[in-house]
């Protein structure tokens, strides 16, 4: 059963942070060249890949309550360092996609659809899909690495 959930938990991870990590930090371009459709698209690709994130964090909470296979105890506990860390990291990561991404590309969206500049907006996606890049490197670094274990 563990080896069946690690995989499982892999695999969100690769299929739903990797789009969501890679739309957030191509974001921006939309918004450089005034694109409406590549905004809206990268608005409702980050909505989703962010809900579907949370797969990576139920399957990780399920692991972890396991019986490890490498010795006695559980595969991890909520108080050891890389555990807490990563699952603060996601959320702040979340909370930068779906409280200031998501919301500056529907902006976007909007003010190209009315012929307006998005100039100042194109820093502001660019920034946060940086932050959220490295937020989601240090969470794959944690995992691998499991400081505090």
């Amino acid at each position: 059963m563990y080896d069946f959930l690690l995989a499982l938990h892999v695999l969100f991870a690769v299929f739903a942070v990797g789009p969501l990590v890679h739309a957030a930090t191509t974001a921006g371009r939309g918004v450089r060249k005034g694109d409406g459709v590549a905004t809206a698209a990268s608005a409702r690709l980050l909505r989703v890949y962010g809900y579907a994130s949370v797969l990576v964090i139920l399957s990780g909470l399920i692991l972890m309550n396991l019986d490890s296979p490498y010795g006695p105890g559980k595969v991890g506990e909520f108080g050891q360092t890389w555990i807490w860390l990563s699952f603060l990291l996601w959320l702040v990561a979340a909370g930068v996609i779906l409280g200031v991404v998501v919301p500056t590309l529907d902006r976007a969206t909007a003010l190209i659809g009315e012929e307006k500049s998005v100039v100042a907006l194109t820093g502001r996606v660019a920034a946060a899909g940086g932050i959220v890049g490295l937020l989601f490197a240090v969470v794959v670094f944690l995992m691998v690495y499991r400081p505090g274990r």
